[in-house]
C-alpha cells in the first residue's frame, strides 16, 4: 500500500486496501488524505460518507486543515473510490461488515501515521456507523461531529415496512429491491451542472440515488435499533441538522435551505442515545449535507463547530 495522487488532484493522496472478499468477490476500500501542513501534526480527522456518496467535500476537509488537523475520508467498500463493476453498490448485509475497513483506517491513522488524538467526522449514514463501531471496538477517539446522521427510520417506503416484515424479508429474500420514488431534486440542488454549486462525480453519486434492498434496510434497522437502546459514548459529540425538514416536489428554495432527505425531529430525538455528552444544533438554512448548504448556513455550520471546539475539545490555548 501507498499513497498516490487522488482524483480530487494535489495535495489529496489516497490509498487503496484489500478487504476480505464477499459473495460478490473481491473488496476493497479507499482512504483519501489532505495534510494540515503543520509538519507531523499530532491531531487527526477521520471522517466517513453517507448512502450513495463519496469522500469530495473539499472544503470540509481544508477546514480542518487549516485548523491544524490532518484529515482522512474513507470511502466504505462499494462506495465512490472503492467501488467496483462486479458489485451492488453500497449493500452489505450487516453494518459491521464496515468495521475490517475502519479498524484499518484507525490503524493506519494512528499506528502508521502517528496520530495520538483522533476526532471522528461522518455524514448521515455513516452516522450511523460509526458510532457504533466506535462503541463495538472501544475506540479511543477524542470527539466526534456528526452531519445528520441516520439515527432513525424516515420516508414513506420505510415506514410502511413493519419491522417484522423487514425482519422476515431482509433474512429470505435480502436482494429483494423495495420499490420507492427516486427524486432527483436533491441532486439538482447540489450538482454545478443542474442547480446547485458543487461538482462531484455523477457516477459515483447518481442524481437518482442507489436502489436500495431488503437486507440493507434490515441492516440498517438492526443498527438504529441498537443505538436506540444507547451507545454509552463517553467521548464530546457534536450533532449538526438543519433547523427544518422539506418535503419539495419542484425546484423550490426548501431545497437549499431544509433537510429533504432525512427527519431532522427525529435526528434531534435520537441523538441523546449516542453517549453521555451530546451537543445538538439545528442550522437555520441547512441541507442535508449542512457541509454543502448554501455559504450563510455553511459559514454558521462552521461557526458551530468551531464554537463546540474550542469549549470541549481543544482545551489548552494553542488547541493542541
Amino acid at each position: 500500500m501507498s499513497w498516490e495522487t487522488d482524483v480530487l488532484g494535489a495535495p489529496y493522496a489516497v490509498e487503496a486496501f484489500a478487504l476480505k472478499p464477499d459473495v460478490e468477490g473481491a473488496v476493497e476500500a479507499n482512504l483519501v488524505r489532505l495534510e494540515s501542513g503543520e509538519g507531523g501534526s499530532s491531531r487527526a480527522v477521520l471522517h466517513v460518507h453517507g448512502f450513495c456518496d463519496y469522500f469530495f467535500q473539499t472544503e470540509y476537509a481544508q477546514w480542518w486543515a487549516d485548523r491544524g488537523y490532518d484529515f482522512y475520508a474513507l470511502d466504505l467498500r462499494k462506495y465512490g473510490r472503492s467501488l467496483r463493476d462486479h458489485q451492488t453498490p453500497g449493500y452489505v448485509d450487516d453494518l459491521s461488515e464496515y468495521f475490517e475497513e475502519l479498524d484499518l483506517a484507525w490503524q493506519m491513522i494512528t499506528e502508521r501515521d502517528g496520530h495520538d488524538s483522533v476526532l471522528l467526522s461522518a455524514h448521515s449514514t455513516g452516522g450511523l456507523t460509526v458510532p457504533l463501531w466506535a462503541r463495538e471496538r472501544a475506540v479511543p477517539f477524542r470527539a466526534m461531529v456528526l452531519n445528520s446522521p441516520w439515527v432513525d427510520m424516515h420516508g414513506p417506503f420505510l415506514m410502511r415496512l413493519g419491522a417484522q416484515v423487514v425482519r422476515r424479508v431482509g433474512a429470505y429474500q435480502p436482494r429483494r429491491e423495495i420499490p420507492r420514488n427516486r427524486s432527483t431534486i436533491y441532486a439538482q440542488g447540489l450538482h454545478a451542472s443542474m442547480s446547485g454549486e458543487w461538482d462531484y462525480d455523477l457516477a459515483w453519486k447518481p442524481p437518482e440515488s442507489w436502489p436500495v434492498y431488503a437486507g440493507w434496510v434490515r441492516a440498517i434497522k438492526r443498527g438504529q435499533a441498537t443505538l436506540s437502546e444507547g451507545l454509552d459514548l463517553r467521548s464530546p459529540a457534536l450533532v449538526l441538522t438543519s433547523a427544518r425538514t422539506g418535503r419539495p416536489n419542484d425546484l423550490t428554495d426548501e431545497v437549499w435551505s431544509t433537510d429533504i432527505v432525512l427527519d431532522v425531529t427525529r435526528m434531534r430525538r435520537c441523538a441523546p442515545a449516542l453517549g453521555r455528552h451530546v451537543t445538538v444544533v439545528a442550522v437555520d438554512g441547512a441541507m442535508h449535507d449542512v457541509v454543502l448548504s448554501r455559504a450563510p448556513a455553511r459559514s454558521r455550520v462552521y461557526d458551530e463547530i468551531d464554537r463546540w471546539l474550542r469549549a470541549y475539545v481543544e482545551v489548552d490555548p494553542g488547541g493542541r
